[in-house]
């Protein structure tokens, strides 16, 4: 027998263990190379309001033979459709919006008056054999004024052919005869044997009689009364199926002419009830000001997060570039449309990437900081730091999820883009934080310099503010009345400012016309309004764009008094262009309104729904309650100042919503977390326990603060006029979003809980190295 002691071997490391890094890596390495791929060969699709032209929406209406319902409007969008693509616009966009609403989209156009005259036009078009010449309304045969002859009349039998049975116009300069421009048709089907029949009978008339001619009837006018020539046959006819109208055309009148005949009727009336033309170079502005706050911001933020996580915090920043290519890629796989509000949320969206990578550094810090025994290895808190911090990830991330897709099912027009910009950057994030960031963090924290200096990490030591929070150790939650004092003032001051002030609703919700005019040389407000005064619209708001710009917002103005005033203005600015033109009909601004009031009524019972579920009714009541005094303290804030409240502040008060409950979720999270481990009952250890939660997660508070701060920042300085109402919501939002955490839905918290005392539920045990859940909490 061997003397010899038999040997130990080390446990063999769980297969899960050694596999999850690599398929992360692999996962990382696929997503960046999709993305690159999306990136470079998919070009996105830009808004009007970034590449310019003009958008009109139309609601069908009932005719008298014929009801507004899905099947007449698909009709209505098919005729709409040839008229378009008669009228030669480059990439034009149609489709339904709903059962009634059709949605046109004209890139390049900037003067829609005519477009939306001929696009919106019911054009009923019919052929008539003329029975003579007779004055105004004689006999019960319908009478119209003859076009060739100012002052007469033309009596009119009963139709002949239709605007069904032309299979072709088009604009043709008649060359040979010198007679300018005429429409020429061809018929389809039965049309050409009509028109032969029509054409014959003319022709049997005597020379010079107004019985040989044939009238062509657009919309109740005679656009043309061609009579037959003496070389057509009598009873025979034009044969052939084709004719010609004259009428001493122009170009672009026999090309909208043309349009309208060969787009035929609209089988229902039409209304335009939205319209909006953007300027090119509003647009380019836009793309410029957003690209460099972008920048900007994302710069500033690697700044910040590289000073105060070294090398895990220029990892990070890594990622966070990484997370904008994929959020980038993924808009242009799904062909989501990019608007100006859409890039504003993109570039929000930046700094809100920062929060998961704060979560689980913050977390790991405090890992590290429980094991002194190995200083030199920081693989394991990290591991621990991602476990622990999964569960606010999740929660934050699902908030302003569902504050996004309440934008996308609520909202209209670019509001809607915003939603979904937000939605695929919320996903991006935490691809980027959950995944990226851990896979670039694992490798780094492999390496042998690193193990010899841990604090190059960034991560092995508790960080300033944390250590002026344990040494000063402040209890905030023994005033928790005060601060729900404070919180109700702010309050009553918001809701005084509505009141006093007033909410100036923008023309999306009230209805009206907006118009910007940009100058050639600086106008004074006074003398612009002066002018638009004298054009006879004394009552029209006139304001001053950050830009330069002269803003004219009135309630009823039609396209000609929009050329009223441009006319007015060029008196005293020089060359006068319209930069920006909305007009909202009044049913449609209503309904806006309502959905707006919908949607915020919606976000507050999801988050209330959510919370619930995830936490305790008492918490979710404090935290929808901070919600909705923060969206409330924004408004108040726009009433004071005087801002108009459209659509953009809309989507920046709907991402508030998301954003203060991220702020509260993360605090309730950690309250939740060390609530059952801590033995401290009754009001008292529920009070030192929130205290406790609250300065744990004030790094976290402040850090993430910072990150997004620097974006919106820099969309309030560079992101011009357009930009500037969404950020300083925003900035506001965000502010308030920081102070009501601690103001108002800890304490109110405290209050409902001591009242209405329960368990709450704890979070699911974090996940241990070898992929089991564990009991490790924060403690």
């Amino acid at each position: 027998m061997s003397s010899r002691k038999p040997r130990t071997s080390r446990a063999p490391r769980p297969r899960r263990s050694r596999r999850a890094p690599l398929w992360r890596a692999l996962f990382a390495l696929a997503a960046v190379a999709a993305s690159l791929y999306f990136a470079l060969t998919t070009p996105p699709r830009l808004g009007l309001d970034l590449r310019g032209g003009t958008r009109i929406v139309l609601e069908t209406r009932d005719g008298p033979a014929a009801r507004a319902d899905a099947a007449a409007t698909d009709r209505a969008l098919e005729v709409l459709r040839q008229r378009v693509d008669a009228l030669g616009v480059a990439e034009p966009s149609l489709a339904r919006s709903g059962e009634r609403r059709i949605v046109v989209e004209l890139p390049g156009v900037q003067d829609p008056r005519k477009t939306a005259e001929v696009v919106g036009r019911t054009a009923q078009l019919t052929f008539h054999p003329v029975l003579a010449a007779s004055a105004p309304g004689g006999g019960e045969a319908r009478t119209l004024p003859d076009p060739d002859a100012p002052g007469r009349h033309l009596r009119l039998g009963p139709p002949a052919l239709t605007g069904k049975d032309v299979k072709d116009a088009r604009a043709v300069l008649d060359t040979q005869t010198g007679g300018g421009w005429t429409v020429a048709l061809s018929f389809r089907g039965g049309g050409d044997k009509s028109w032969a029949r029509v054409t014959g009978e003319a022709a049997c008339a005597a020379p010079g009689d107004a019985a040989r001619r044939v009238a062509i009837v657009l919309d109740d006018r005679v656009v043309s009364a061609p009579a037959m020539q003496q070389s057509v046959p009598c009873r025979s006819g034009i044969q052939g199926g084709s004719a010609q109208i004259t009428g001493g055309f122009g170009d672009s009148e026999a090309r909208d002419l043309a349009a309208l005949v060969k787009g035929g009727a609209l089988p229902v009336p039409v209304e335009v009830v939205e319209q909006r033309t953007v300027g090119p170079t509003l647009g380019a502005e836009a793309i410029r000001a957003s690209a460099a706050a972008a920048l900007i911001g994302l710069v500033c933020t690697a700044v910040f997060v590289v000073a105060v996580y070294r090398l895990l915090g220029l990892l990070a920043t890594v990622a966070l570039a990484l997370y904008g290519l994929i959020s980038y890629a993924a808009l242009v796989a799904l062909g989501a449309t990019l608007t100006l509000p859409g890039l504003a949320g993109f570039v929000l969206a930046i700094g809100m990437a920062v929060d998961a990578n704060v979560l689980v550094f913050e977390r790991t810090r405090e890992e590290y900081a429980r094991r002194p025994a190995a200083p030199s290895d920081l693989r394991g808190p990290l591991r621990k730091g991602f476990g622990k911090a999964w569960s606010a990830v999740a929660d934050s991330n699902v908030t302003t999820l569902l504050a996004a897709g309440l934008l996308f099912f609520f909202a209209t027009g670019p509001v809607k883009g915003f939603g979904v910009t937000l939605s695929v950057g919320v996903v991006a994030s935490m691809v980027s934080a959950l995944v990226i960031t851990r896979v670039l963090a694992e490798w780094a924290l492999r390496l042998r310099g690193v193990r010899r200096r841990p604090r190059l990490a960034g991560v092995a030591s508790a960080g300033r503010v944390r250590a002026f929070l344990v040494r000063r150790g402040p209890r905030l939650m023994r005033r928790r009345r005060t601060w729900l004092a404070v919180s109700g003032a702010l309050l009553a001051l918001a809701v005084t400012g509505i009141g006093v002030r007033g909410l100036h609703l923008g023309v999306e919700f009230t209805g009206g016309r907006l118009v910007e005019y940009g100058t050639s040389r600086p106008v004074d407000v006074e003398r612009a309004r002066g002018a638009v005064g004298d054009a006879g619209f004394p009552r029209a708001v006139v304001q001053k764009a950050g830009n330069g710009d002269v803003v004219v917002r009135s309630g009823d103005l039609s396209d000609r008094d929009q050329q009223r005033i441009k006319t007015a203005l060029e008196a005293h600015g020089g060359n006068v262009t319209v930069e920006r033109d909305e007009r909202i009909g009044p049913s449609l601004g209503s309904e806006l309104r309502d959905k707006a009031l919908l949607a915020l009524g919606a976000a507050v019972a999801a988050q209330l729904l959510y919370l619930s579920v995830r936490f305790r009714w008492t918490f979710a009541t404090a935290a929808v309650a901070a919600m909705a005094q923060d969206v409330l303290l924004v408004t108040g804030l726009f009433a004071w100042l005087g801002r108009p409240a459209d659509s953009v502040f809309l989507a920046a008060l709907l991402t508030v919503v998301g954003y203060s409950v991220n702020d509260t979720v993360v605090v309730f999270d950690r309250i939740r977390e060390m609530r059952p481990r801590t033995g401290r009952t009754g009001r008292a250890g529920l009070v030192s326990t929130v205290d406790s939660a609250i300065l744990q997660t004030v790094p976290r508070t402040l850090n993430t603060g910072m990150g997004v701060l620097f974006v919106l920042a820099a969309l309030a300085v560079l992101g011009g006029d357009s930009l500037a109402d969404f950020s300083i919501a925003l900035l506001a939002g965000v502010l308030f979003g920081i102070a009501s955490t601690v103001l108002t839905a800890a304490p109110l918290a405290v209050v409902l809980e001591g009242r209405h005392p329960g368990a709450v539920a704890a979070p699911p045990a974090p996940r241990t190295e070898n992929g089991r859940r564990g009991s490790g909490a924060v403690v």
